[in-house]
């Protein structure tokens, strides 16, 4: 088992310690049960949704990286497919507060990248901030998300955002989760430049347009890649290091080995992420950064 895992293990009921242990002791366990793995675990230890994703937050949390806080959040996100996509706060230092990700913007857009089209509810071990609240309404339905709290009765996200602005605000139809192909050319030998372009293509910008993705190879050959998910109330915005940074960690990966990154986005975006992007990734010990325009 990852040593990050022990503490959690300590705070597991016993009736949950048997059948878990085989999926979370796997090398390549990446912080997600898929809806197969849940329906096994819930008919072999009679727990419920609920009590499920209450006994994994402290396994979600885990993953968190606070070097300025020091305070950890854990999020379980439950897709529509059944599957829960685990997520943590993560922050760096030596860069703005404004890059930090959130654990429920880390659970929503693992859930993204993994493919997962809708999100019905949200398990969390501390209050959605208004960020997230605002974050998770750009999902499709996302009033109805369940946002499940320790000690508190279950309640959608519109009790905890009434009244809310939205994508209907400014006739977006196109929602965060949402399968979409921009069209951007792709016809790079480049194994990074060719990653960072799909991942554009399948991007979240409505309101500005301003597409954009990142490929991050690890010094171990591994590629990970982010998309921009942009947000009608603009600063819940999440940029594509972030969701590129959310995979790494998730994988059980160090975010300080990244060893190259090639970097894309318009040339004429009205919002542009590369200087952000670069601070951020040198801040991280990597220098190997390049910027690619989309065509």
């Amino acid at each position: 088992m990852h040593s990050r895992f022990k503490a959690a293990w300590a705070e597991l009921p016993e009736k949950l310690q048997s059948v878990l242990r085989p999926i979370i002791d796997k090398s390549d366990f990446q912080g997600v049960l898929t809806a197969e793995q849940v329906e096994q675990i819930k008919a072999e230890t009679s727990v419920d949704d609920a009590e499920l994703a209450f006994a994994l937050l402290p396994f979600a949390a885990a993953y968190a990286v606070t070097p300025i806080s020091h305070f950890n959040v854990g999020a379980i996100a439950r897709g529509a497919s059944g599957n829960l996509y685990f997520g943590a706060n993560m922050e760096f230092s030596h860069v703005s507060m404004g890059q930090v990700i959130h654990a429920e913007q880390c659970a929503v857009t693992h859930s993204w990248m993994k493919g997962e089209t809708q999100i019905t509810s949200i398990t969390v071990n501390y209050t959605p901030c208004g960020h997230c609240r605002q974050f998770m309404n750009e999902l499709r339905e996302g009033g109805k998300i369940m946002v499940n709290l320790p000690g508190r009765t279950p309640a959608v996200l519109h009790h905890y955002l009434p009244d809310s602005f939205g994508p209907s605000d400014l006739n977006i139809t196109t929602l965060l989760l949402d399968p979409v192909d921009h069209g951007y050319k792709n016809q790079s030998r480049d194994r990074l430049l060719s990653a960072a372009i799909e991942a554009a293509n399948q991007s979240h910008a409505p309101y500005s347009q301003s597409h954009s993705g990142i490929a991050l190879q690890l010094k171990d050959g591994s590629l990970f890649t982010g998309r921009y998910a942009e947000n009608a109330a603009f600063n819940p915005s999440l940029p594509p290091l972030q969701a590129a940074l959310i995979m790494i960690n998730l994988a059980g990966k160090d975010i300080h080995a990244i060893d190259q990154a090639k970097f894309v986005e318009k040339q004429d975006a009205i919002i542009k992420h590369w200087y952000v992007t670069e601070n951020t990734l040198q801040a991280l010990g990597c220098q190997n950064i390049e910027l690619a325009y989309l065509d």
